[in-house]
C-alpha cells in the first residue's frame, strides 16, 4: 500500500494542469523538465532538509548539514543523468546564530557546488524565535547531459534492476558525507541504454515501487544479490536495513539484460553496480528470500508522514 507521501504526490499529479510541449516532465519524477522558449530545456528540483529528521545538531557540523542539502539536490540531478548548473539556497537559521555559523553553512554548501563544478547564485536567509531549529532548502537547475534525460517511466518487461554502491546502514554516518551520483551516471548513460532510472531516498523498499508504478510494470528481486553495506551487516535484519534504511543516495536503474551483460564486462570504475532482480508483467513487487520462498515486498523505507 502506498504511503501518505505516495498518495498525495498522486493527488498534486491528479490536479495539475500542465502543458507537456512546455513541461514534458511534471510530478513524480526526480526533477521536473521546462522546455524554454529559446529553445533548450532545463530541469529543476528542490530539497528541503529539517533539523531532528535529516541531521542532528548536537552531532553534526554546519558544513556538514551544509554539504548534504546540496548534494540531495545533486542526488536528483544524477537520477536524471543531467549535468547541474547552479543553485539557489533558502536557511531558517536558529535563534541566536550568528555570520560565523551561517559562513560554515555557506562552507558545505560551497564544498559540494565546486566539486561538480557550478556556482551558488543566490537565496534567502530568516531566523526562527526557537533555538535547535533549522532549515535549508536548496534549489538547483540543470541541463540535459550528452546522452538525453533519463526518467522513471522507462522500464521494461524483461530488464535487469541494478544499483550502484552498498545499500543501508546510512544512519551510521553515510548519510551525511555521501558521493552525489552524478558522472557516474553520466558515464552509465554513455555505455549502455538506460531505460529507468531514479536516486535511492527513501530506501530500495519505496523507491522501487515507485519506479515501476511510473512504468507500469512489476519487480522481483533477489535478497541474496542485495550489495548490503558494513554498516547495515551490523543490525539485526541485514536485508531489511539495505531495503528500509533509506538516504543510500545510490542509483537504482533498469537496462536489457544485453546491456546487464556487457556493462559485468565493461564496467572500470570503482563504484560496484550490482544486478538485483528483474522487471516483470503486472504490478506485484516481490522478493526472493534467502530460503527460496517469494512473496510480496511488503516492507517500506522512510515515509516523512509517517508517526514513528
Amino acid at each position: 500500500m502506498n504511503g501518505m507521501e505516495d498518495q498525495l504526490v498522486d493527488w498534486f499529479k491528479s490536479q495539475a494542469r500542465l502543458d507537456p510541449t512546455r513541461f514534458p516532465i511534471g510530478i513524480g519524477d526526480d526533477m521536473a523538465q521546462i522546455n524554454l522558449p529559446s529553445g533548450g530545456s532545463v530541469l529543476v528540483t528542490t530539497d528541503m532538509l529539517l533539523s531532528g529528521v535529516h541531521f542532528d545538531l548536537s552531532r553534526h557540523s554546519l558544513d556538514q548539514v551544509g554539504y548534504k542539502a546540496m548534494a540531495c539536490s545533486l542526488s536528483d540531478c544524477a537520477a536524471m543523468a543531467s549535468r547541474p548548473v547552479a543553485a539557489v539556497v533558502a536557511v531558517g537559521l536558529p535563534a541566536g546564530s550568528d555570520p560565523d555559523q551561517l559562513k560554515l553553512l555557506h562552507r558545505g554548501i560551497l564544498k559540494a557546488a565546486q566539486t561538480y563544478d557550478f556556482p551558488l547564485v543566490g537565496g534567502d536567509m530568516t531566523v526562527w524565535r526557537q533555538e535547535d531549529l533549522l532549515a535549508i532548502c536548496v534549489a538547483m537547475i540543470s541541463i540535459p547531459g550528452p546522452y538525453g534525460v533519463i526518467r522513471r517511466s522507462g522500464a521494461v518487461v524483461g530488464d535487469m534492476i541494478c544499483v550502484t554502491g552498498r545499500l543501508g546502514g546510512s544512519i551510521h554516518g553515510r548519510h551525511m558525507e555521501f558521493v552525489p551520483r552524478v558522472n557516474e551516471a553520466i558515464k552509465l548513460a554513455g555505455m549502455v541504454r538506460i531505460h529507468a532510472m531514479m536516486d535511492l531516498s527513501d530506501g530500495l523498499a519505496s523507491d522501487l515501487p515507485r519506479l515501476c508504478k511510473e512504468s507500469k510494470v512489476g519487480a522481483v528481486v533477489n535478497a541474496t544479490a542485495l550489495p548490503i553495506s558494513d554498516q547495515a551487516r551490523l543490525s539485526a535484519d541485514p536485508i531489511a536495513s539495505a531495503l528500509c534504511d533509506g538516504e543510500d543516495f545510490e542509483l537504482l536503474f533498469t537496462i536489457s539484460q544485453t546491456d546487464a551483460a556487457a556493462l559485468a564486462r565493461s564496467w572500470d570504475d570503482p563504484l560496484p553496480i550490482t544486478c538485483i532482480g528483474q522487471i516483470t508483467a503486472g504490478s506485484d513487487i516481490k522478493i526472493i528470500l534467502p530460503s527460496g520462498t517469494i512473496r510480496d515486498l511488503d516492507l517500506r523505507g522512510y515515509d516523512h508522514f509517517e508517526r514513528k
